[in-house]
């Protein structure tokens, strides 16, 4: 294999800056590069992984490394001997940093859905966090730049597109007047009717603006699939994370709309052995899988990371949060059993994906007929649940 190559590791905002430097790069030689993940010392691991890997299946390319680990764990991956390069995080899709020209559009998505990043960076400082470390401040696309990358999407015929960042709710904040998420949404759905499906990646739920709740509760084009950065059920937990919200803020959130909205599918990020935990902290932890029904769960064990505030607390033993982590886990994949059962027999508009599956408006995955084209939208009546995919 030659050429260039960009191998993504990590959030949904890496995903579309990849998508952005894979074409910005084109055939700009032999190089891979690596976009890196630094959220947890398992994303580190990973990092470190995917490097070795990929110098092993291209020995003679120049491997450079980005993303959040080029910048938090900088001088650890520049020892590694298969680094020939580290390329800082907010440089990375400066083409002037890759020696190329600048792209005149928008890259064409490798993917049947569409990642636009309309935010980067955050502002908050959680416990337990060292992405402002790697991603820096909050910064927001103008409407008008949105605007204008889902005018491009669309015309090279995507059905759906993802908005995305690192903090997507405080998208605006550095605007001028301000803007809430919801205008952004609304001036999407307003702009273009075409648009089949709008999806938001994971959301602050306490910073979830009116505007944004009724087009939740009421806009069929908005996917019914809510993924809130929960990180925990107990308050005190939530507090020692330095967390925006209580836990009954998360409940009322989602309450409010399932009252409006039945089939509205709920996601949530919980983190597993919080310094200080409890036994009872961990029920609690337990227990709102079910009282929010969470049937699309991401689980991440704790583990301190430098230069954070809970890094410096008292630490669990690490047998503990893994048995711990493994609970959540099989709590929420019981969940999303049960909910994925009382959706066979019903019939599901399906977004091909390219590799014969798809994902339906609540993102259940649905097994797709071979004949399926990607980026096609069809109606699919699944007969069974096999191994967690609707077939």
């Amino acid at each position: 294999m030659s050429g260039a190559e960009v191998i993504s590791l990590g959030c949904r905002l890496n995903i579309a800056e990849s998508e952005r430097m894979k074409a910005m790069l084109g055939d700009a030689g032999d190089v891979v590069v690596i976009n890196s993940c630094a959220v947890t010392s398992e994303a580190v691991r990973q990092t470190r992984q995917a490097i070795r890997k990929a110098r092993r299946e291209r020995p003679d390319a120049r491997l450079m490394v980005t993303g959040c680990a080029a910048d938090i764990e900088r001088e650890q991956l520049a020892d590694m001997p298969e680094v020939d390069g580290l390329i800082a995080n907010e440089r990375k899709l400066d083409p002037r940093v890759w020696n190329v020209p600048l792209p005149e559009a928008p890259p064409p998505p490798t993917r049947t859905r569409a990642f636009i990043a309309v935010q980067n960076g955050c502002d908050h400082a959680c416990t337990f966090c060292v992405i402002p470390q790697g991603r820096g401040k909050s910064r927001s696309m103008t409407i008008t730049e949105v605007l204008r990358e889902v005018e491009h999407h669309l015309e090279l015929g995507a059905k759906e597109v993802v908005l995305t960042g690192v903090d997507v709710t405080s998208w605006g904040h550095d605007l001028p007047d301000t803007p809430p998420l919801g205008a952004l949404v609304e001036a999407v759905l307003d702009r273009f009717p075409a648009l089949e499906r709008l999806r938001m990646s994971s959301l602050d739920g306490i910073e979830i603006d009116d505007v944004l709740f009724e087009l939740f509760a009421s806009e069929e084009r908005l996917m019914p699939h809510l993924h809130l950065s929960m990180q925990h059920g107990h308050d005190l937990i939530l507090k020692r994370m330095k967390r925006r919200h209580l836990r009954g803020d998360a409940v009322d959130l989602v309450q409010r709309l399932k009252a409006r909205r039945p089939d509205i599918a709920i996601g949530a990020d919980l983190i597993a052995g919080f310094p200080t935990e409890s036994d009872a902290h961990h029920a609690a932890n337990l227990s709102i899988i079910e009282e929010l029904d969470i049937v699309h769960g991401h689980i991440f064990p704790y583990s301190p990371r430098p230069g954070t505030p809970a890094a410096r607390m008292p630490q669990l033993d690490r047998a503990i949060v893994k048995a711990r982590a493994a609970e959540l886990r099989n709590a929420v994949k019981a969940r999303r059993t049960a909910w994925l059962n009382t959706l066979v027999g019903e019939t599901l508009p399906v977004l091909a994906e390219r590799d014969g599956t798809g994902y339906a408006p609540n993102y259940a995955r649905v097994t797709c007929p071979p004949n399926a084209n990607p980026g096609e939208i069809i109606p699919l009546t699944p007969h069974a649940l096999e191994g967690g995919m609707l077939t």
